[in-house]
């Protein structure tokens, strides 16, 4: 039996997933708060691990050395950059993450990290600084799937930060560095450790709001949230759809 492994942040990104796949409250994995179901002949697992990188890289540690899944998506709310062809309420498949305000600022502007020469991660042939690869085959049928189900979906590369991006002008800064679709706090972390593990990972996130100066009056956390959990559960009773057929 395949196993596979959500994770998110918080409770309200899992809350409806949860339900929905019938999931009961697990143990085993450390401190993180876990759900255990079946689903399509899959053995499910769903973690909350805590808002930031830090939170996201600790979990994934624990879930990929205790579980070791078949694969790990990684799930959530995040802001889409103007331009990219999605909004609020739709949905965002990553085909590469970046550690995106990870760098050397100099008196020429900000560096990545390559400008340090150490990388982040050294093996099979890749040498990884900023740029996380994410499997491109995994996010290609995740993307098919949204269209065939009807979700407005986009597919690009997604910039994880530390610090929000509460301005367009920010907004505009992170893309000269990384051209992208989406802004998250969690998901090169997750990513990085997938890479060290050899674990396929997933990242698909719901759009709570436009990377823009800030106003929560137009976001829509609730929509977001349940848009892409309500995808999830479709793609996760498609197997074909997770691994290919």
């Amino acid at each position: 039996m395949r196993r596979v492994v959500v994770t998110a942040s918080t409770r309200m990104e899992l809350s409806q997933l949860i339900e929905a796949a019938s999931a009961q409250p697990a143990s085993g994995v450390g401190h993180l708060p876990l759900w255990r179901g079946e689903l399509a002949g899959q053995e499910l697992f769903i973690a909350q691990t805590g808002m930031g990188k830090a939170n996201a890289a600790c979990a994934a540690t624990v879930l990929c050395e205790r579980l070791t899944p078949h694969l790990l998506i990684n799930t959530g709310c995040g802001g889409a950059f103007p331009g990219c062809g999605i909004g609020v309420g739709d949905i965002a498949v990553a085909d590469a993450e970046c550690f995106a305000d990870e760098g050397v600022l100099t008196p020429d502007g900000w560096r990545g990290l390559d400008i340090i020469g150490i990388p982040l991660y050294e093996g099979k042939g890749e040498r990884v600084f900023n740029r996380v690869p994410l499997p491109l085959e995994p996010a290609r049928r995740a993307f098919a799937h949204a269209a065939a189900e009807g979700f407005a979906a986009a597919l690009g590369p997604f910039l994880t930060v530390s610090t929000c991006s509460g301005t367009s002008r920010r907004g505009e800064e992170m893309l000269r560095r990384f051209p992208g679709i989406c802004e998250n706090m969690e998901g090169a972390a997750i990513a990085h450790v997938a890479l060290i593990y050899g674990v396929p990972c997933l990242e698909v996130r719901g759009i709570s709001n436009m990377v823009e100066d800030r106003d929560m009056s137009r976001w829509d956390l609730k929509r977001a949230v349940g848009e892409v959990q309500r995808f999830l559960f479709t793609l996760l009773k498609c197997p074909d759809a997770l691994f290919g057929g």
